[in-house]
């Protein structure tokens, strides 16, 4: 018998200073029975870091031929396609040309290794790509509960997080095709 997701929910103030967006969110998340608690918070902050009404979780890990984050303009076309995690070159090639925007959260201690082996490559295509503190996303994961509400305040590279806990999770963008 296949083992079934978990399901989270959080409500999120969110106010973005970058972009001047400032709105109430509130999300269900499926944790995939492979996934760990750290992947699915980097998400929740991708979902953040590119919050529109438009943006919507997807499957994810459930299917391989979607993105973790993607938001579709009303004929179908993919506006923005955001993966979470180290992604393999061809996938990211597959994506640029799926999408107008493409853009890549790396958020693992493994992330540094995958960006000097990948980077020449990557570097030839038209994807936006940062890297998120590892030891701040792990923080931020050992506190997550099923329920959950947080406010999220994004300045500069960095967000902040309240909720029960607080915590800063900075990212450093390491490639940039805005």
């Amino acid at each position: 018998m296949a083992l079934k997701p978990t399901i989270y929910k959080f409500r999120i103030s969110l106010s973005d200073t970058n972009r001047d967006y400032y709105d109430s969110l509130s999300c269900t998340i499926a944790l995939h029975p492979s996934e760990t608690t750290s992947r699915m918070m980097a998400r929740v902050l991708a979902y953040c870091l590119n919050a529109s009404p438009e943006l919507q979780f997807t499957k994810g890990l459930s299917s391989i031929e979607e993105p973790d984050l993607w938001q579709k303009e009303l004929d179908d076309t993919i506006q923005q396609w955001i993966e979470v995690g180290e992604p393999a070159f061809d996938r990211v090639k597959k994506a640029t040309r799926l999408a107008k925007h493409v853009q890549i959260y790396a958020f693992n201690s493994k992330a540094d290794v995958w960006w000097k082996q990948s980077q020449g490559k990557l570097r030839t295509l038209p994807a936006t790509i940062h890297c998120f503190d590892s030891d701040a996303i792990d923080a931020l994961a050992a506190n997550v509960e099923r329920g959950m509400e947080l406010s999220v305040m994004i300045t500069g590279n960095s967000l902040f997080i309240d909720g029960k806990t607080s915590h800063e999770v900075t990212w450093e963008t390491l490639q940039n095709n805005e």
